[in-house]
């Protein structure tokens, strides 16, 4: 039986090769077309943080290469415990798609604004009278997803997927959007071409102002508010001020934003291209190309998931099987760590390893 010393350099080595395989995923990131892709997919699982949907992307293309699995490109992917709780379970021989799971610890203080008073609490303890108590993510952790066409038992009910007519927007969507524009406090508006140079859309920070042109079409028109708002969001300060700090990434995070968005609805924008953000990544001030492409990624999956819970849901989900909430939520039975070369019966409470950081939690 393996100590418990063993167990975790197991653990570690599972994770640095998962790292890697996620760094290279990002280095395939090579064109604007494979970073509209990324994106485009992101979209079908935006309830999982970007780097694991593009591990979940890559580990699955490779079970399509090797005929383990019919499609490839996966549809819904859940955890094994969430499959058996919709009456499925995995096939034999399936192997589990690695992505990086959250450890999360509890951390208790008198004094929330001290951050070297904050103290970590065991499993189960209570805190003490008149302690705050905070959740803090302390490290991650392997833990192992399966598609659909992994699973077998009960059928999974079939959403409707309303197809939209060329140049056709999803209904309420351009209210919805211009809606969020105005409580962010900038006026939308269609105009002239010439009043905007010829430009689809722009955003004034100064004058609070979101232009778009009048003669686009309804699908055309409604990325392009996304794009906006997206920027209004991301790169406008309280004060009428721009913080950008490299508009070639600012303008990737827009379109980007704008295509998960359209994405979410059906919406097809394999038109629209975006430039490689790693072109502009090299140029960031103290920081690695990969890490500003992750990051990116990240950031614009979060603005994009900040902007849709506001409007009307999504037709196409959000890459969980209908019948569970988002991961994390008391909906959702948790993943728990499963061996990655096969069916085994979840292990129960996860080993602590990461989680001993006794880093008290940022008091933000």
């Amino acid at each position: 039986m393996a100590t418990s010393k063993e167990r975790a350099a197991a653990r570690e080595a599972r994770l640095a090769e998962y790292s890697a395989k996620l760094e290279g995923a990002v280095e395939g990131l090579v064109t604007g077309e494979d970073w509209m892709r990324a994106i485009q997919f992101a979209a079908k699982f935006r309830s999982r943080s970007f780097g694991n949907t593009l591990l979940i992307y890559v580990q699955h293309m490779q079970a399509y290469l090797e005929g383990r699995v019919p499609e490839p490109i996966p549809t819904f992917v859940a955890g094994f415990r969430q499959w058996q709780h919709l009456g499925r379970s995995v096939n034999g021989g399936q192997s589990g798609y690695a992505i990086l799971a959250p450890v999360t610890r509890r951390f208790a203080t008198t004094n929330p604004l001290d951050a070297d008073s904050w103290r970590p609490l065991d499993f189960g303890e209570k805190a003490r009278p008149g302690e705050v108590v905070r959740t803090k993510v302390v490290g991650v952790k392997p833990a192992y997803v399966w598609d659909v066409s992994q699973t077998s038992g009960e059928p999974i009910p079939e959403q409707p997927a309303p197809r939209l007519l060329s140049g056709q927007a999803p209904e309420g969507l351009w209210d919805g959007l211009a809606a969020q524009v105005e409580t962010a406090g900038y006026a939308p508006s269609r105009v002239d071409a010439a009043a905007i140079d010829g430009v689809n859309g722009r955003t004034d920070i100064r004058n609070r102002t979101v232009q778009v042109r009048a003669d686009l079409d309804e699908a055309t028109a409604v990325k392009t508010l996304a794009h906006e708002l997206a920027h209004v969001v991301l790169h406008a300060s309280p004060d009428g001020t721009s913080n950008v700090a490299h508009r070639g990434i600012a303008e990737v995070e827009a379109e980007s934003v704008a295509m998960m968005i359209g994405a979410s609805y059906g919406l097809d924008t394999a038109e629209y291209s975006v430039p490689y953000v790693s072109t502009w990544s090299d140029t960031v001030a103290d920081a690695e190309p990969l890490q500003v492409v992750r990051a990116t990624g990240e950031r614009v999956r979060r603005t994009a998931l900040a902007i849709l819970d506001q409007l009307p849901d999504p037709p196409t989900g959000d890459g969980l099987p209908p019948g569970l909430g988002s991961p994390g939520s008391s909906a959702t039975p948790q993943n728990n760590e499963t061996p990655a070369g096969g069916v085994h019966q979840p292990t129960g409470v996860p080993e602590p390893g990461g989680a001993q950081s006794r880093t008290p939690p940022a008091a933000r």
